[in-house]
């Protein structure tokens, strides 16, 4: 299954603390399918405490809540990592020794 195929969108993307409310209208079968997911993939526990709490709860009588995740705000940030350039740091990026002031590089310094 893949991240277009899950019954949230841009599940992968998603920052821990917007899972809960997305989920809230899911099925125990489409639960159970993000939770088989998680562990395949990525494997956060954070994500699958707060998925197989909701999987407690509805096995225990609690029913979905109305609404469609699709409908959700858009998730922000992309997937792909930093959004920060390696060209913008430094050319020397070597951190400075305490305590030796003769081996403290200069830093860009005549």
């Amino acid at each position: 299954m893949t991240d277009q195929q899950l019954p949230v969108p841009d599940y992968d993307q998603l920052a821990p603390g917007t899972l809960a409310p997305r989920i809230r209208a899911l099925t125990e079968d489409q639960l159970q399918a993000l939770v088989d997911y998680e562990r395949g993939n990525q494997n956060r526990p954070n994500f699958l405490e707060v998925l197989t709490a909701r999987l407690d709860e509805l096995a225990g009588g609690a029913e979905p809540t109305g609404g469609d995740p699709s409908h959700a705000p858009p998730v922000d940030g992309a997937s792909g990592g930093s959004p920060v350039d390696p060209s913008s740091s430094p050319d020397d990026n070597t951190p400075l020794r305490h305590g030796v002031a003769e081996q403290t590089p200069k830093r860009g310094k005549p």
